[in-house]
């Protein structure tokens, strides 16, 4: 299909808006709007451009862990959303400087990159291309 432009926005189910709100913010994301619709939905959004739906649906009893990461079976589905940086020394710096765990870094063909979760152990990569 070639009318595609880019991605919109990315839907990360949560528990709580309010401790999911206060970590996105950390990571520079601003809070636009919700919770709207049905399911219900909040919106963040960084400068950059990226956009993050929280769906504010998540059972309160699922387990703390990622299942698409954790698991022994490997469920289908998206399991992180890589995030483009520039400097990976500043950003790696930066997250450690919020007291936010680093889970894995990995360096690749020139590529550096860095994994965290947010509160609902969902991934979030840090990545730097090669130069």
């Amino acid at each position: 299909m070639k009318g595609i432009t880019g991605i919109n926005h990315i839907g990360l189910r949560v528990r709580s808006l309010a401790v999911s709100k206060a970590f996105y913010e950390t990571l520079g994301f601003q809070f636009i709007a919700g919770p709207i619709g049905p399911e219900p939905v909040a919106i963040v959004i960084h400068p950059c451009g990226v956009n993050i739906n929280l769906i504010l649906n998540a059972s309160q009893s699922s387990p703390e862990s990622n299942v698409l990461m954790e698991s022994e079976l490997k469920y289908p589905g998206y399991t992180h959303v890589a995030l483009e940086i520039e400097n990976y020394d500043i950003a790696i710096q930066e997250i450690k400087a919020l007291a936010i765990k680093v889970t894995g870094e990995v360096e690749y063909n020139g590529a550096k990159f860095f994994f965290i979760r947010d509160p609902d152990s969902n991934v979030i990569e840090f990545h730097q291309p090669a130069r």
